[in-house]
Formats: C-alpha cells, sequence, structure tokens
C-alpha cells in the first residue's frame, strides 16, 4: 500500500506517508514552557512518517490560549530540544507548527506586557477558557499598525530559526482555522485600508511575506504551509470569494518550492471544500498533505489517486500511540475519549496502551 511507502520529503525521508496532524493538548505550564511529559507523547508516536508538533506562539503576543506552548526565549529552546531529540532517538521527524492566534485569545492568557492583537478591532463569537476568570468571551483585538504587522512577521521567521536550533527538522506556518494568518485572509475579520487589507492581493500578503521570511530564515524546504479553507472560522466568508482567495494563494504559493501544504477541513463536509481540494491540487505544483477524519481506506485511496501525496490523522493518535501499526495490521482503534483532550499532566496524553496482539488471539 502507497499509505505505508517511505517518502522523500525535499530530502527529509519519511518512514511512511502518514504524518500525525499538529494536535492541541495544553499542556505547557503557565509561563508557556512545554513540559517533560510532552517528550514522552511524541517520541510514543514516533513510528509515524512524520510528527507535526501542537501549534506553538512564535511571540508572547499569541498564546492567547491557556497552556499553551510558545517558542520565543533561549529556555523555550532548550525545553523544546529534549523534546526532538526524544523524537529522534525514537526513530522520528518532527516539524513544529508556529501558531500565533491573533484575536483568538484573551488577555488573563498572556504574560504581563503582552496584548491580543489582530488585523483589525473585531473580536472573535464566542468563549474561551481563562487561567483565573473561567470562561470569558474573546478579548477585542488591538489592530495592528503596519509597524506591528512587520514586527510580527519577523517574530514568525525568528521562531523558525530557533525550531531549527531546538532540533526540528522543519516548521509548519498555521494559516487554517481561523488564526492570525487566517485572519489576514479573511474579509470577515480583515477590515484594513492600508496595504495588508481591501482586495485578494492584500489580503494575502502578510501571509506571503511571513513564507518569505521564513524561507530567508531556514531555506524553502524546511518550511511548510497548513491552509483551511471553508474550516469553521470562514463561516462569515462568501464561497465564491473564498474559491477565488485560495486559487489565487494556491498560484503564488508555487514560486516557494515549500516542503509541502497541508489541506484541513474542520467543521461541516461540505461539497464545495472537497471540489475546491482537487481545484487546488491542480494549480498547486508541489507535494500535498491532506487531513480530515481520514481512515485507513480512504486514505489509500486518496494517494492512489493522485489526491494527495501525505495523509495527516489527528485525533485517533490521541489514544493509539502505535497506530501505524493498528493501521497496517488491521489491529482495532481505541476509541476517542475527549475526558482528558486538554488537561494537565500525563493522563490522557502518556497512559494510553498500544495494542498487544498476543493477547487478543
Amino acid at each position: 500500500m502507497k499509505l505505508f511507502d517511505p517518502f522523500n520529503l525535499k530530502g527529509l525521508e519519511l518512514s511512511s506517508r502518514i504524518a500525525m496532524a499538529p494536535l492541541t493538548r495544553r499542556r505547557a505550564n503557565r509561563a508557556h514552557d512545554p513540559v517533560d511529559c510532552m517528550a514522552t507523547y511524541y517520541a510514543q508516536r514516533a513510528n509515524c512518517g512524520l510528527i507535526i508538533a501542537e501549534g506553538t506562539s512564535p511571540s508572547p503576543n499569541g498564546v492567547g490560549y491557556s497552556n499553551m506552548p510558545g517558542l520565543y526565549t533561549s529556555h523555550h529552546v532548550k525545553l523544546w530540544k529534549n523534546i526532538t531529540d526524544s523524537v529522534h532517538k525514537s526513530g522520528g521527524k518532527i516539524v513544529l507548527q508556529i501558531m500565533h492566534t491573533g484575536r483568538i485569545g484573551h488577555s488573563n492568557n498572556l504574560p504581563d506586557g503582552a496584548r491580543i492583537i489582530g488585523p483589525s478591532a473585531i473580536a472573535k463569537k464566542g468563549d474561551t477558557t481563562t487561567y483565573d476568570l473561567g470562561k470569558q468571551p474573546f478579548t477585542m483585538p488591538n489592530e495592528m499598525g503596519t509597524d506591528e504587522v512587520q514586527t510580527t512577521i519577523r517574530e514568525f521567521a525568528d521562531c523558525a530559526k530557533l525550531a531549527i536550533q531546538a532540533g526540528f527538522d522543519g516548521i509548519e506556518i498555521h494559516s487554517a482555522h481561523g488564526y492570525l494568518p487566517n485572519q489576514f485572509l479573511n474579509q470577515s475579520s480583515n477590515k484594513r485600508k492600508d496595504q495588508y487589507g481591501g482586495n485578494r492581493e492584500n489580503r494575502i500578503r502578510f501571509l506571503l511575506e511571513v513564507i518569505q521570511a521564513s524561507i530567508q530564515a531556514i531555506g524553502s524546504e524546511k518550511v511548510a504551509l497548513r491552509i483551511s479553507p471553508f474550516s469553521y472560522a470562514d463561516i462569515d466568508e462568501d464561497e465564491g470569494e473564498l474559491i477565488a482567495l485560495y486559487k489565487m494563494l494556491a498560484e503564488e504559493l508555487n514560486q516557494f518550492n515549500l516542503s509541502y501544504l497541508h489541506l484541513s477541513h474542520m467543521g461541516d463536509a461540505k461539497p464545495v471544500k472537497f471540489e475546491l481540494w482537487k481545484k487546488l491540487r491542480s494549480i498547486y505544483s508541489g507535494n500535498l498533505m491532506l487531513c480530515g477524519d481520514f481512515t485507513k481506506d480512504t486514505a489509500e485511496l486518496a494517494l492512489q489517486n493522485g489526491d494527495a501525496d501525505l495523509i495527516a490523522f489527528g485525533r485517533d493518535f490521541i489514544s493509539n500511540p502505535d497506530l501505524v501499526e493498528r493501521l497496517k495490521n488491521n489491529w482495532p482503534l481505541a476509541e476517542r475519549d475527549r475526558t482528558h483532550w486538554y488537561t494537565q499532566g500525563p493522563q490522557g496524553l502518556t497512559d494510553y496502551p498500544v495494542y498487544n496482539s498476543m493477547l487478543h488471539k
């Protein structure tokens, strides 16, 4: 089966075409430091082709969630290095997803001196967990000035450099699910009047400049991108406009020779969403990764049909640290249990057993 074949990802040799999708687990401490149990968690899952580590902020302004890890200090580098070393010693490959939450956050979750920022002063609907105040509405973001936009672009590039110092094999820029680069793309969250708002060319400018700066920092073969047309965060967008926007973006991405483009879907599985996936596949010339509740059979079919080069599995990796072996041997998967998905400590993180085939004969 193609799913279990080795794959050369721009010089990075993967043991299979199976990736572990970036999964928010919120185990970091209040200082947004990664903690020791995360090293065990990722090492347990190192038998997949590629691990994409959880969304990690490049800036104090970007850690809008409680217990979200960061990578913007030398101390963070040291702590993340323990994690990447554990993965590499277990034979795995791991890249870091750089995720700036932008307007999706609360000020109570930020370090002193940081603030919630976004393309425009438009608050995200809904609420979020905070350290001290329970559930609270998302904080109204401060509209970023042009200088602050440039500073934030540099923060992405600086984080990319720190990721390589920390032993990661590359990075994935998170421009999906409503986070900061996605906020610049969407008309519902971007009402700017400068060169970063208005028409499509302007709204994709921030993301393209983040990509370019990251490539200049660590090389194109180590830079990937995640996008999510029609994700739950895009519900206020016109379908036709989104299709035109992402087709334009795919054309622009061809200039960069990225490691891969990661297409993720969340929310309703609208037919138009998957039609757009196929259009982007026809436009984008590089490696394409798909993510969205795949099974072994549907993943293999996507690879055989040429719809993708890599398939990312997400939530099934939480309770199945040996997911690749389970898929390969047609062993049953452990059930998804959300109880400890976002709690602190090792429970529900590192205590899932591997499948013992001898006990089930």
